[in-house]
């Protein structure tokens, strides 16, 4: 069996200790830091890690036994020729550092999300990752978790009928946090591009000065694929999906934890029965995203988020704030690639 050699940029949070935090809330998606993802893979080896601060470096140094680290992340692929390096640091380093990797040469690459703060800089990622041949996956997990992908194969099949509305419940800021719903949102439904979007930044009276925000406001959207599915964020929830079609609905309860299906009842008219969602079984969100990047690379094919999907969930994001600015709703593609939303 081939290894493929795995390099972290940035060894906080993702990279090496998210595990201690959501261990018995979400245990399911354990192993979740990107460390502990590649110790269970087989085909993975950790051979390095970067760092500016050197304190992470050690802690990285004695959780994981890795020995070699770096403070300059382009001396670590120079000196490591790693297969994949994960990008883990902060979200305005993502699509320089996701630039600079791909025009390294590397196969591979994992990319926190948001990908970029604006399309200016998600262009110039977009154009890097096809220059070079370089697959990415980005760390948006549901789409890689076992139940969200159950749910999108039972729409696939026609369980629900055919698809009207999806509808995201939770309150969350708009790169950081709404680029999980509306990634989820295009994954359940088969990745379709959005027509318009209609959007409002929280609190309303949120001025966007000289094209930059400087914070991740709290936001609301609708959006209109060019399918004819149409999706919505409720600014409230536990993390939640509903998926209706013409002959049932899909939702998950408690972010993911839990899953019903409701179907209409054959002799109870305008009542709907609940059916039980399939058990699957499957590796964790981190660990899957990982091993669909090495199956694409080996079977020459997209990987599930690839650059195409998430520069595209990207703009949508943006477009909510292009929205909020114009006071109405936008069309695709934005054409303003300057606008900036800084997120962490």
């Amino acid at each position: 069996m081939k290894k493929y050699r795995v390099a972290i940029v940035g060894l906080g949070r993702m990279a090496s200790t998210i595990d201690d935090e959501v261990k018995d809330s979400l245990s399911d998606w354990v192993p979740y830091s990107i460390a502990s993802a590649c110790k269970q893979i087989e085909s993975i080896d950790l051979i390095a890690g970067a760092d500016i601060l050197p304190e992470k470096r050690e802690a990285f140094k004695q959780r994981w036994g890795v020995n070699a680290l770096y403070e300059d992340y382009l001396e670590m692929i120079d000196n490591e020729k790693p297969d994949i390096v994960a990008i883990c640091t902060k979200g305005e380093l993502h699509a320089e550092m996701g630039t600079c990797v791909a025009e390294k040469g590397v196969p591979m690459i994992y990319l926190e999300k948001a990908i970029a703060c604006s399309m200016k800089e998600a262009d110039m990622l977009l154009k890097a990752c096809k220059d070079n041949n370089t697959l990415l996956n980005t760390g948006v997990l549901r789409r890689f978790n076992r139940n969200y992908r159950k749910a999108r194969q039972l729409i696939e099949s026609g369980e629900i009928g055919n698809i009207r509305s999806i509808v995201h419940y939770g309150a969350t800021n708009l790169l950081h946090g709404h680029i999980h719903s509306v990634d989820t949102i295009m994954y359940l439904i088969g990745d379709p591009k959005a027509k318009t979007v209609w959007g409002e930044l929280l609190p309303r009276s949120t001025k966007i000065e000289n094209n930059r925000l400087d914070n991740d406001p709290s936001s609301i959207y609708q959006i209109e694929f060019e399918n004819g599915i149409e999706a919505w964020t409720i600014n409230a929830g536990n993390w939640d999906f509903e998926i209706w079609g013409s002959a049932g609905s899909i939702k998950s309860t408690d972010n993911g934890v839990g899953w019903i299906i409701k179907k209409p009842s054959s002799d109870k008219k305008g009542i709907y029965d609940e059916i039980p969602f399939p058990e699957v079984e499957g590796p964790s969100s981190t660990m899957y995203c990982l091993i669909d990047l090495i199956e694409a690379f080996e079977q020459g094919r997209p990987t599930s988020g690839n650059i195409d999907v998430t520069h595209h969930a990207t703009e949508i994001c943006l477009a909510v704030a292009e929205s909020h600015i114009q006071g109405k709703r936008v069309s695709m593609p934005l054409e303003n690639r300057e606008l900036y939303i800084w997120h962490v």
